[in-house]
């Protein structure tokens, strides 16, 4: 008996199977992760957050070091923000171009050539003695570092609509832990002969460099990540452009190396990388706003932070030391790391990808409003018990607001074009949030220097800057669709 031909055959892009005599759709099974692969994925992803955060704990101290500033408190925060902001406009410039390339040699050389930047620019960060040596690495840390975009398109390939949303709840996790180390080794590390005269005492270099030994441990572990990728990583895409065909000593014989087998990400059949001027339409600009409000909002108050932090209470912050404020931001680090894998998916799974997105978004207001509320109670009552509630309160509602990253991140996979234009689509992306990560922290660290200076609206220009940045971001929220 032939097989009837209007009969629904389950496939892997069918979110719903139908049960044999039963029109009651069904759930598909999920999916088991490739873990070797994947724990490999989030292993190199903490490389960048961990070299990324490490400078916030000792930026203040550092730019008064230097002397750029000419003992001006107002002009800290400026050029801090400036330092972090030039990572990111330098990002911008380059992540499409590193996303794109990557469509065509494949993800695993793009990756290498990250990790070895990060790496580099990082060991001269921590050699640097001007404002300018400062700028050039910083500089080369952003237009290197093409990872991020890329490690997001080979997640996308190695998972399927089943798991997706429970790799995007582990990759945060990943960033988390990169954020964590990344502070509390600044915090720790920085100016180790004065910290620890009884081990680095007698170090005349690390008295010549002080904030060398921080920059130098997230450059080895990058440089280390790079021999575990270059060793067991497997490349997720079909290179459209063998590299070795390039190198005249193997052009005889290629064996090509394997692949992890890609699934579909949309249901387009084309198989061939779209145009750039394909990526501009509504379903990829919507899932891009989405990405770059809440990036937006990340690293304005991430900036933000640990300056406030820094800076003397009569001036509008705490007036915490180093060592303290990398502790807070690596405990900050350590509970958004705690959160994305226990709750991720179970509130995804309960409210769905928009309303979990909203909902995180408007935990950035209460977390906001808390900066000049802090300032307030230490005023009146100096540091008290309360005051470290209130961060507590404040760093959980950080973690909150990292649910909209994961949402973000499936809705931009979702509209991509096609499976080969992925990483394209994941570079423009990311092009668009480098470019809000570049004016974030300038616009929040300026509108912060400012308050303190001309105390406009009181002394908190900057809050009300921030906040909104956060309305902003709402109202691109509301145009994501329901479902992806």
């Amino acid at each position: 008996m032939s097989p009837d031909p209007t009969s629904q055959q389950p496939d892997e892009e069918t979110p719903l199977l139908q049960s044999e005599g039963n029109s009651t759709p069904v759930k598909k099974p999920q999916t088991p992760l490739p873990w070797r692969q994947f724990s490999m994925l989030l292993v190199l992803q903490i490389a960048e957050p961990m070299t990324s955060q490490v400078i916030s704990p000792f930026a203040p101290q550092l730019i008064r070091d230097i002397g750029i500033t000419h003992g001006d408190e107002a002009l800290v925060s400026f050029y801090v923000g400036l330092l972090h902001s030039l990572f990111f406009a330098t990002e911008a410039l380059t992540i499409f171009h590193w996303s794109r390339l990557s469509d065509y040699i494949g993800r695993k050389p793009v990756l290498l050539i990250g990790l070895f930047g990060l790496s580099l620019s990082m060991f001269c960060f921590g050699l640097s003695k001007t404002f300018w040596s400062l700028v050039i690495s910083r500089c080369l840390n952003g237009a290197l570092n093409g990872n991020i975009g890329v490690m997001k398109s080979m997640t996308a390939e190695i998972t399927d609509s089943t798991n997706v949303a429970r790799a995007w709840a582990f990759l945060p996790l990943a960033w988390s832990s990169g954020s964590t180390l990344g502070p509390l080794i600044g915090g720790e590390l920085a100016r180790p002969a004065d910290r620890f005269p009884n081990i680095f005492g007698d170090s005349a270099f690390l008295k010549k460099y002080p904030y060398f030994l921080p920059c130098a441990v997230p450059a080895t572990v990058s440089a280390l990540t790079w021999i575990i990728a270059f060793l067991y990583l497997k490349e997720t895409t079909t290179p459209r452009i063998n590299i070795n065909q390039l190198l005249p000593w193997k052009k005889r014989k290629i064996s090509p190396s394997p692949t992890l087998e890609p699934l579909p990400v949309s249901s387009t059949i084309s198989d061939k990388p779209v145009p750039i001027r394909a990526l501009f339409v509504r379903r990829v600009l919507i899932a891009t706003g989405s990405y770059a409000g809440i990036a937006l909002i990340d690293i304005a108050f991430r900036t933000v932070q640990p300056v406030f932090y820094a800076t003397p209470i009569s001036l509008g912050g705490l007036g915490l030391d180093t060592p303290t404020i990398g502790t807070i931001l690596a405990l900050q680090g350590i509970l958004n790391g705690a959160m994305q894998p226990l709750a991720f998916a179970r509130l995804y799974d309960i409210m769905g990808a928009k309303k979990l997105w909203l909902f995180a978004v408007t935990c950035a207001l209460p977390m906001v409003a808390l900066l000049p509320t802090l300032n307030t109670l230490a005023r009146s009552s100096g540091i008290v018990q309360s005051i470290w509630y209130l961060v507590t309160l404040q760093v959980a509602l950080m973690g909150c607001t990292s649910f909209a990253y994961g949402i973000s991140f499936m809705y931009i996979t979702a509209a991509s074009p096609n499976r080969a234009s992925v990483g394209a689509t994941n570079g423009f992306a990311q092009v668009i949030v480098s470019i809000m990560r570049a004016v974030g922290p300038a616009a929040a660290n300026s509108a912060f220097s400012i308050s303190i200076e001309k105390q406009y609206l009181g002394g908190n220009l900057v809050y009300f800057v921030m906040l909104g940045m956060v309305c902003m971001a709402m109202g691109v929220g509301i145009l994501l669709p329901r479902t992806m």
